[in-house]
């Protein structure tokens, strides 16, 4: 029997944690016991309250931050309670929890298994305690390897592990032993990103006081290595920054790419759906306040805790879809998008797609257009050129 449903995406924000980093941009703080319980109150009457999605299922949910491990497991598990009870959600659904390594232990691990997590994404960033200290990391890496055994003991066999590159004072053969050394704990899933200075924060408004950053050439050396290195562990790389043993790509991570329907709870998350775009109010007092009354379903509250709503154009869409599509490995399909837009791509972009094409930067091969391996260098540059007015 054909199951009809739209698929849908939830993302949960949790913006506490133990310690501001220093090259974090997130919208994330320190914060008593007392705000996260007011808090995660207000995230139960959000999710009670909105009413998109409810007859969709529920195919990922992703819990970001932040920290979510610094919450207590019990009130992990009343969020998931009432999302299960709100919404229908897949018998294989994704559910992820992003972690910081010296905040999970066997027992909130198997607290998030009987709740129905069964993928832990750990922001390991560095295997070199010297570096994790330099980058305000509240763990060292006897921490993170504490972490990841309880994860795995507690039945977790879908692991992602962050790692930043290009950090100040790296070189390509520290950054090397890095990466070897997070491939040596065989996640499932490894994620490798490149530092980006980030105004606003530490780092970037006293860059003085560090060491060096890697010059631009010593980046794409780093970038092109990762790629070879985790090729050869059997990672495949399926995104720009994103790898994973066939079978364990991040589904919930994969709708933001294809555009899929996710619905964001609390302070600062975004949504897509029905190619309305919007996002929460980011100030936590306001949210607490707006969400304090359980009011099931009021859309004045709603409408008061979203702020940015844009219904989006046809033009907008074609755009992302592009945009966005290339951010995969395996690029977009131009049957997908002329059956979707009801348009050939090649009237609406081929100018552009010939020209990227030419600069050795987009590959056609039968129905696919991707980025070559020089494009990924500057993917930034050719994605800006599918943005139509």
């Amino acid at each position: 029997m054909m199951n009809n449903k739209k698929q849908l995406g939830i993302y949960i924000h949790i913006p506490f944690c133990m310690h501001k980093c220093v090259y974090c941009d997130f919208l994330s703080a320190p914060a008593d016991d007392n705000t996260k319980k007011m808090y995660v109150n207000a995230l139960i009457n959000e999710i009670k309250s909105v009413k998109e999605g409810k007859e969709d299922e529920v195919s990922s949910i992703f819990f970001g931050g932040g920290t979510p491990s610094v919450l207590a497991s019990s009130l992990i598990d009343d969020i998931m309670a009432v999302i299960a009870g709100e919404y229908n959600i897949s018998d294989d659904a994704e559910i992820t929890i992003e972690c910081n390594p010296g905040t999970l232990d066997y027992d909130k691990a198997a607290g998030y298994r009987k709740s129905g997590i069964n993928r832990i994404s750990f922001g390991l960033q560095s295997t070199d305690d010297d570096e994790l200290k330099m980058l305000g990391r509240i763990h060292n890496l006897k921490q993170f390897e504490e972490s990841f055994q309880a994860a795995r003991r507690a039945g977790f066999n879908n692991i992602n592990v962050d790692i930043m590159a290009s950090l100040p004072g790296q070189s390509f053969k520290s950054f090397s032993q890095v990466l070897k050394k997070a491939v040596s704990y065989n996640p499932e899933h490894i994620s490798v990103y490149s530092l980006i200075l980030e105004e606003g924060t530490y780092l970037f408004e006293h860059i003085g006081e560090f060491p060096e950053v890697p010059d631009e050439d010593t980046d794409r050396k780093i970038y092109a290595f990762t790629g070879s290195l985790l090729k050869e562990a059997g990672y495949e790389q399926y995104e720009i920054s994103n790898y994973a043993l066939p079978g364990y790509e991040c589904r919930h991570n994969l709708k933001y790419w294809e555009r899929g329907n996710y619905l964001g709870f609390g302070i600062g998350a975004a949504s897509l759906y029905d190619n309305t775009r919007f996002t929460n109010i980011t100030h936590m007092g306001e949210y607490i306040k707006c969400l304090e009354m359980p009011l099931r379903g009021d859309a004045h509250i709603i409408a008061d805790i979203r702020e940015n709503v844009e219904m989006l154009t046809k033009n907008d869409t074609m755009s992302e879809f592009m945009f966005l599509g290339l951010r995969k490995t395996k690029g977009v399909s131009m049957d997908k998008f002329n059956t979707t837009f009801k348009r050939d791509i090649m009237d609406v972009f081929g100018d552009v797609i010939k020209e990227n094409e030419r600069n050795g930067l987009l590959e056609i091969s039968d129905d696919r257009i991707f980025l070559t391996k020089r494009g990924m260098d500057i993917s930034n540059r050719v994605m800006a050129d599918f943005l139509l007015n």
